[in-house]
This record gives structure tokens, sequence and C-alpha cells, in this order.
């Protein structure tokens, strides 16, 4: 009896994916999970961003299974306040991307009309040009984005920068994510002047503003970090700051609450400085009342023409 050869049975693709399996084998979650402890509050953000992750980790199954697919429109637009985590959040989206194998690096970009805009005649497309190749295989962060259109300045480069953007955000897709970043309502003025932009971006995602407790938890956080914490009397003093600062003009978020900390932190320093006294770690340690108390946000001196002033 002749011995027939052994015929090897064609490999075919699977017929079933286990999506929770590649949810938890892509690092998916990792992502997920850094977000959560990183970012206090924003829960309509997170779960716009677990949304996505579900779509592209649907997406990967077809692929995997054969079915006809398009690669995803995965241009985003995040909208919202100054201090509300749009920039944490694209840097997380970044990481997400580079896992599910949307991006090859994974790194963010971030950037600003001065880093796109050139001040003369030939000098907006090496520098925008410059940025997106810097960006390619991550993800590019344009914050302000609307001040890139200036239809009222005849000499403004703007329009140049755009029109760069436009053509690589809809030939390179499958290696260039790109974040439109900035205030709501000129976000919206910004995509109906500019369509190509509207047509190209599917993701739009509003980042609220904090309240009062998440802005609490926010500030221990932050001090918690840095090796500070607040006496109990301090705390409630803040609680007070909080709920006053808010309601001002040019109110900034986590970003106002980080400057008052750094202000809180100068007086303390002051305090202990002017002391004629040893000092104890529990004292180098500690915020008390009246490094919070006497900012200009409780006396009624605070400046309303800079963002950035919270005193």
């Amino acid at each position: 009896m002749t011995d027939h050869p052994t015929v090897e049975a064609p490999q075919t693709a699977p017929q079933t994916i286990d999506l929770k399996a590649e949810y938890e084998a892509s690092g998916v979650r990792e992502v997920l999970e850094e977000l959560d402890r990183e970012l206090i509050g924003l829960a309509p953000v997170k779960q716009r961003i677990r949304e996505t992750a579900a779509l592209l980790l649907v997406d990967r199954a077809r692929r995997s299974l054969g079915l006809s697919q398009e690669t995803p429109t995965l241009h985003m637009s995040f909208t919202g306040n100054p201090g509300t985590g749009k920039t944490t959040v694209a840097l997380k989206m970044a990481g997400l991307l580079h896992r599910l194998g949307y991006v090859r690096k994974g790194h963010l970009v971030s950037v600003t009309r001065d880093d796109l805009v050139g001040q003369y005649i030939g000098h907006t497309a090496p520098k925008t040009k410059e940025i997106l190749k810097k960006a390619m295989g991550g993800v590019l962060f344009i914050d302000e984005a609307y001040y890139l259109y200036k239809p009222d300045n005849e000499r403004d480069y703007g329009q140049e920068a755009i029109e760069i953007l436009l053509q690589v955000m809809e030939n390179n897709r499958d290696d260039l994510v790109v974040i439109l970043a900035g205030y709501a309502d000129r976000m919206d003025r910004f995509f109906q002047a500019n369509p190509g932009f509207r047509s190209r971006v599917a993701h739009h995602i509003d980042f609220p503003d904090y309240e009062d407790g998440e802005l609490l938890r926010i500030a221990d956080s932050m001090l918690d970090g840095q090796g500070y914490g607040f006496s109990p009397e301090a705390r409630e003093v803040m609680t007070r700051y909080i709920a006053i600062r808010r309601a001002q003009p040019h109110f900034a978020n986590a970003r106002s609450i980080r400057n008052a900390l750094d202000r809180a932190r100068l007086r303390q320093a002051n305090r202990l400085f002017s002391r004629d006294a040893p000092v104890s770690a529990a004292d180098l340690s500690t915020i008390l009342p009246e490094d919070i108390s006497v900012s200009r946000v409780f006396t009624g001196g605070l400046k309303t023409g800079r963002p950035e002033e919270d005193a």
C-alpha cells in the first residue's frame, strides 16, 4: 500500500470572536482605568470614550472575521471651558488608539495657532507641514482651533494652514488623528465657516464644568500629589473659596484651582519663614486657613482682565 502525502486543510478565518477577551488583551481596560483614576468627574466624557473604545473593538473584530469594513473616521472635536481636562483626555485617547492599532506611535502633539501659522508669505506651509510630520502616527491636538480662521484679516495666513490640515486629515486618516478643541460656541461658528472640518470630524465630545464638590476633590488630589494637605479648618475655607471663585469671571475650573493652591503654598512658605521657631514636617506639609483666607477672592480685589489671575 502506498502512503499518501498528508494534505493540510486550508486555514480559514475564525468564525467567532470573544469581544470581552479582546477588550482584556488589548490593554484598553488599563487606559480607561487610568482615565477614571486621574480625572475626577467628567462622567459623560468618560462614557463617550468607553463608547468609542467599543466601536473600535467591534471594527477590529469585523476585520478579523473578514467582514467588509472601512476604517472609521476618528478625527474629533473637544468643546468646553478651560481646565476641564481636554488635553489629558486627548493624551489618553492617543494611548487608546495606539493599543487598538489605529495609530503607529500613540504620541500626542499639542499645538496652538502660533505653531501652525506663519507671519509672512511662504512661512505657514513649512510650519504646518513640520508639525504634521511630528504628529504622524499619533494624535495632533489643536487647542483654540477657531483662531486659525480670521476672515476679517486679508493678510492672515491661517486659511493656508487650514487647507493643508484638511488635505492631510482626508489623505492620512489611517496614520493621524486630529482633535480640535476650544469653547463650544466658538467651535460651532468655526465649523459653520469651515464645512470641510465638519465633514471630517465624526466625534464631538463636550466637557462639562466641574461642580463645587468635584473641585474640592481636585484640590485635595493636587495637594496630595505635592505632599501637602489642608487642615480641617483650611478645607472649610477652600470650600467657600471655590463657591465664590466659581461665580466670578474667567474661572478656569481645575486650572484656577491649581493657581489658587500655588498661591496658598506661597503664603504658607512666607508664613513659616517669618516664624522665629523651628518647623516640623507637619508644619511644612499643612495648608492653614490664613493661607487661603487672605486671597483677593474673599477681599473683592480679584482682577477680571486675565483668566489666569487667581489669588
